[in-house]
């Protein structure tokens, strides 16, 4: 059990991670930056993440990097091999230069994959309809053995490029999330079932990674508190999978996250829907489409301040492990609090695509809250470049 600090850390004090310290205690979490055409780290990818890192962070983290070819969100998507390796050399150094850390953020989209872009069918636990509207093929015991293989040399390449940090993809209801999924994962052999058996897979990745990274890196994990859908993975048993992974011990932290890519994106993100800008990304006839099950795709949640938190202390008063709070968090008393009692650090996305400086900012005595407003625009930026398309110069 984490327990409140009798004096709470402060958030610019150096703050240990596993075998890092970061120089203080705000983490850029991963936000798909869309700027990867072709699979590739481009120069706009490394100056998004230099970017933020000068802004004040101690880590910024890069989404997404697949460790399989059919695991790519699309194919513009990095994989993590030798081809990637100058790239994301080149943006780890930026970010060192910059006084931040870098994390990579690993993992297999899963059903939440584009088939028809990656040219390869998407997997997942049991057969279904993945986010392209095309049926996934479920995954064989022999592919699960090569996508964990998949995430020891992927951990090894994020290592070689320079990253500080590895986080493994637990959430969203990508693959690994998928199968912690009662509602998505049907098997009925040592890969379904039963909570033990729907966490195997996750956690033998957990392991890989571990294996693969050398222990100058800090291996965490991005873990759904819940899906966000009826009969989907919920907070008793994500509890219960964090205390397997604690026991485990291959994990530095946690972060918690929520919501399904495939069902319920807006669990995650609360605020405003961005229904008309989603359509707009689409050709003409998915528009259509999508203007008719838009509104049961995209849901509003009213957007309230560190909205994850009470899901979060959860886990605070049932583990000792590190924990990560993320969720709309804009302003510096609310770290501060988060802080006060027990998380050890605080990841912020939006806040910083519209204030890249606002924690340097913070760190030089202003107190001054976020101006993100919450409208979500950002989201579908994903396909041109994230970006909060407030500012006037479109940039982040």
């Amino acid at each position: 059990m984490t327990e409140a600090p009798s004096t709470p850390p402060a958030v610019f004090d150096p703050a240990p991670l596993g075998p890092l310290t970061l120089k203080n205690r705000i983490i850029k979490s991963a936000t798909f930056e869309g700027a990867s055409p072709r699979g590739v780290a481009t120069d706009d990818l490394v100056a998004f993440h230099e970017r933020v890192a000068r802004g004040g962070v101690a880590m910024t983290t890069v989404a997404y990097l697949a460790v399989s070819p059919e695991g790519r969100t699309d194919r513009h998507c990095i994989q993590l091999g030798p081809d990637a390796l100058d790239g994301l050399s080149r943006l780890t150094a930026a970010v060192h230069d910059a006084g931040a850390l870098a994390s990579a953020q690993i993992g297999h989209a899963g059903p939440v994959a584009n088939s028809k872009s990656n040219r390869a069918p998407s997997l997942s636990p049991s057969r279904r309809f993945g986010a392209s509207g095309a049926l996934t093929r479920a995954a064989t015991p022999a592919d699960i053995a090569r996508i964990i293989d998949d995430y020891r040399r992927g951990a090894a390449v994020a290592a070689e490029a320079g990253f500080d940090c590895i986080e493994i993809h637990l959430g969203h209801n990508y693959l690994l999330s998928s199968f912690l999924s009662p509602r998505l994962n049907k098997r009925t052999d040592g890969w379904g079932g039963s909570l033990e058996h729907r966490a195997r897979f996750p956690r033998e990745v957990v392991a890989a990674v571990r294996e693969g990274a050398p222990d100058t890196v800090a291996v965490t994990a991005k873990l759904n508190m819940a899906d966000g859908v009826p009969g989907g993975f919920d907070l008793p048993e994500s509890i219960d999978v964090a205390a397997m992974l604690e026991a485990d011990g291959h994990l530095d932290a946690l972060e918690l996250t929520g919501g399904s890519s495939l069902s319920n994106p807006m669990y995650l993100f609360r605020g405003d829907a961005p229904r008309a800008e989603f359509a707009a990304t689409l050709a003409q006839p998915l528009r259509l489409g999508f203007n008719v099950v838009g509104r049961r795709f995209l849901k509003e949640y009213p957007f309230e301040e560190a909205y994850f938190s009470d899901q979060a202390r959860k886990f605070l008063a049932a583990l000792d492990l590190p924990l990560i709070l993320l969720g709309g968090v804009n302003r510096l008393d609310t770290v501060e609090e988060a802080l006060t009692e027990g998380f050890s650090f605080v990841a912020m996305a939006r806040a910083l695509l519209r204030e890249p400086d606002l924690v340097g900012r913070w760190a030089q005595g202003q107190r001054d809250d976020g101006l993100c407003i919450h409208c979500n625009r950002c989201m579908p930026s994903i396909y041109s470049g994230a970006r909060c398309t407030e500012l006037r110069t479109g940039s982040a």
